[in-house]
C-alpha cells in the first residue's frame, strides 16, 4: 500500500466506485480452491439462508431454468465457452441493476447525466479542484490528492460520448470498470502508473508486493508469502515471474473474460464425469452444491430470480 494514511470516507467511497462487486479474493482458501465460491458464479443468494430455504426439489427445477439458459445451442450440454459467456452475462446484469438503482441519487437535476460537479457534491458535499502536478508533504493531504485525482481520471475515461457529464451506460463504466471492456485500456494504466516503478510495461513479483521490509535480510512476513503465492498462482500465468497486460487485466478486473474462462474450464475439471470436456444435465445435477456455490449462479443468488429477468 503506496498510502497508509486514508480517511475512513475517503476509503469507502474509493472502494464503493473503484472496485466491481464481485472479485475472486475468497476463491481460494489458502492454497485450496474454495468450492462455496464456485456455485455463486453459475446461479446467481441475496442471502445464504434464502437458500437454504428452497427444497430439493426446487432447487433443482431452478437449476434446470438456469441451464437452458447457458446452453445456447440445446445440445444439453454445456462447454466451456457457454459457461464463460452466461458468467460474464451474470456479472454484467448485477452491476447494471446497481448502476441503474443508483444513477438517480447522483443526476441531482434529472438531465440524464451525471457531472462531475453533481458527483462530488453527493460524495464529498463540495466540489473538489485537483492539481495534478502538485505533490503535498502532508502525508494524508497526498493520499487525498492522489485518490481525488484516479476518481477524476476514471471519471473523464468512461465519459465516451463527448459530451460533458455520464449517460447510464457511462456511469456503469465509471462505477464498475471491470464490466465494461473499454475501460480496460484505463484499468492497465492505472495500475501501471501505481505499480510500474521501472516503466518498462510489466509488474515484476517487487512492483506487486512493494517496498514491505526495511532490510532485506528479515525473513518475509505472512502477508508477503501469502501475496507472492498469489502472483505466481493465480496471475502470472506464463511463468516468466512478472505480469503482462493480460494478466495485469487478470488482478485488476477479475470478471473479465479470462478469468470468467478460468472458472468455467475449472467447474468442467470439478464436475466432468465420462471426460468429455463438457457438463451434462446429470453430470450438473450429481454435482449440484457444486453448482449452486459458483459464479455461474453468482453464489446462487439466481435461485431467487424469475426466468424472464435473465
Amino acid at each position: 500500500m503506496k498510502y497508509s494514511v486514508i480517511p475512513i470516507a475517503l476509503l469507502v467511497m474509493h472502494c464503493a466506485f473503484g472496485e466491481s462487486s464481485h472479485n475472486h479474493e475468497d476463491h481460494y482458501v489458502g492454497h485450496q480452491h474454495s468450492p462455496e465460491h464456485d456455485m455463486d458464479l453459475l446461479l446467481g443468494t441475496e442471502e445464504e439462508d434464502g437458500l437454504k430455504k428452497l427444497s430439493p426439489a426446487e432447487q433443482r427445477n431452478k437449476i434446470m431454468e438456469i441451464l437452458k439458459k447457458i446452453d445456447k445451442d440445446s445440445d444439453k450440454h454445456l462447454t466451456s465457452e457457454e459457461i464463460t459467456l452466461w458468467i460474464q452475462h451474470v456479472y454484467k446484469k448485477y452491476a447494471l441493476d446497481d448502476a441503474e438503482e443508483r444513477f438517480p441519487e447522483f443526476d441531482t437535476n434529472n438531465d440524464g447525466v451525471v457531472s462531475w460537479e453533481e458527483y462530488n457534491m453527493v460524495v464529498h458535499e463540495r466540489v473538489i479542484n485537483i492539481d495534478e502536478n502538485a505533490f503535498l508533504e502532508d502525508p494524508e493531504e497526498e493520499s487525498l490528492r492522489f485518490l481525488h485525482l484516479k476518481e477524476k481520471k476514471r471519471f473523464d475515461f468512461a465519459d465516451m460520448g463527448g459530451t460533458p457529464g455520464l449517460n447510464l451506460t457511462e456511469f456503469l463504466a465509471f462505477t464498475h470498470p471491470s464490466e465494461v471492456d473499454y475501460m480496460a485500456d484505463f484499468a492497465v494504466e492505472d495500475v501501471l502508473s501505481e505499480y510500474d516503478t521501472d516503466k518498462d510495461g510489466f509488474i515484476s513479483l517487487r512492483e506487486f508486493i512493494g517496498d514491505v521490509r526495511t532490510n532485506e535480510e528479515d525473513d518475509p512476513s505472512k502477508w508477503e508469502i501469502e501475496e507472492t503465492v498469489r502472483f505466481d498462482d493465480l496471475y502470472d500465468q506464463d511463468k516468466d515471474g512478472k505480469l503482462n497486460r493480460e494478466e495485469q487485466l487478470r488482478w485488476v478486473a477479475p470478471n473479465s473474460y479470462g478469468s470468467a474462462r478460468e472458472e468455467a474450464i475449472h467447474l468442467i475439471k470439478e464436475m466432468d464425469q465420462d471426460g468429455d470436456g463438457k457438463l451434462s444435465e446429470a453430470e450438473v445435477l450429481k454435482n449440484q452444491d457444486i453448482f449452486m456455490n459458483s459464479e455461474v449462479t453468482d453464489y446462487g443468488r439466481q435461485l431467487h430470480v424469475s426466468h424472464d429477468e435473465l
